[in-house]
């Protein structure tokens, strides 16, 4: 097929339908009718002589080819719109942007009141949703333009991404602020001894904690696993039970629930924090905008690009 017989359009409708699966929701992001989706749609069918997309009770499922067609394609119109958009700037203060975060329940915690308090002044119109980074492929959707930044300890992000380090943060061992060990720390012997709350995140890197407490030949008394963090301080205000969990998620759940924490008696390396953004967001104006708010609000002074 010679390229002087495609139209452009064409593969933005395939692009968005490769996105959405649903002719509907298309139409509207586009700005066009569903008739006219489907129209191209055809056409498109036509010149590539293959039916692209299938009709399921899911919506419109692509076919191999239309899957091997993906992300070149994706690819392609990113890298033009980037071109085309090379001189745009972005006003936070009049946009009604909305973007798209990928967090997990500690970074919704953490970041999110802050980082809120602060778009209320400088970007008014603008608006944030989260997406859990635990319960999708991260990578793929940033991949597909679908989540703008994330933000956490996601050592899974690499070809493709950029990354900034926000901050270092240590593990340290949490409990009830009138536990016993409030006042006497937390030794080796104790940590055996005592009941734990193991956390199971995943996608976030959170599972080094339980391999170097395993390597370190300690077997923990593990009474609860739970697949996320916001169940760990009502957890512990209850029980007599301890976790090992990140320094700024203890800040964050310390005051509210009246719990302590103290050193963890196991060497575990620090987590590093980062905000990541695909390449193809690289040069857009926006993002570039949203990653500078963040990094000014949270990165630690000297943090590495």
């Amino acid at each position: 097929m010679d390229l002087k017989d495609l139209d452009l359009n064409l593969l933005v409708v395939f692009n968005e339908l490769q996105k959405h699966g649903r002719v509907a929701a298309v139409a509207q992001s586009l700005g066009i009718s569903q008739p006219g989706v489907s129209n191209a749609l055809g056409r498109l069918r036509k010149l590539l002589g293959d039916e692209l997309f299938l009709r399921t009770a899911r919506g419109m499922v692509p076919t191999p080819y239309a899957q091997l067609l993906a992300r070149p394609i994706a690819d392609a119109l990113g890298a033009l719109h980037s071109t085309l958009n090379a001189r745009a700037s972005f006003d936070p203060r009049g946009s009604e942007r909305g973007f798209v975060i990928g967090v997990n329940d500690v970074g919704e915690s953490y970041f999110l009141p802050r980082l809120m308090r602060t778009l209320e002044g400088m970007a008014p119109g603008v608006t944030i949703r989260t997406v859990r980074t635990t319960s999708m492929d991260v990578k793929d959707e940033m991949e597909r333009g679908r989540v703008d930044l994330a933000m956490g300890f996601l050592p899974a992000l690499k070809a493709g991404f950029f990354q900034r380090r926000l901050f270092r943060q240590p593990y340290v061992c949490i409990f009830r602020h009138d536990h016993l060990l409030a006042r006497s720390g937390v030794s080796i012997r104790q940590f055996r001894a005592a009941e734990h709350v193991a956390i199971v995140s995943e996608g976030t890197g959170h599972g080094v904690v339980d391999e170097v407490i395993e390597r370190a030949g300690i077997r923990r008394r593990l009474r609860l696993t739970v697949p996320h963090f916001m169940a760990v301080g009502p957890v512990l205000q209850a029980t007599d039970m301890i976790a090992v969990v990140p320094r700024r998620f203890a800040d964050c759940a310390c005051k509210p629930f009246g719990l302590a924490t103290a050193p963890c008696p196991v060497k575990i390396p620090e987590s590093v924090i980062n905000v990541f953004w695909h390449a193809r967001n690289h040069r857009d104006p926006a993002n570039q905008w949203l990653r500078q708010v963040v990094v000014d609000e949270f990165a630690d002074q000297g943090g590495a690009a």
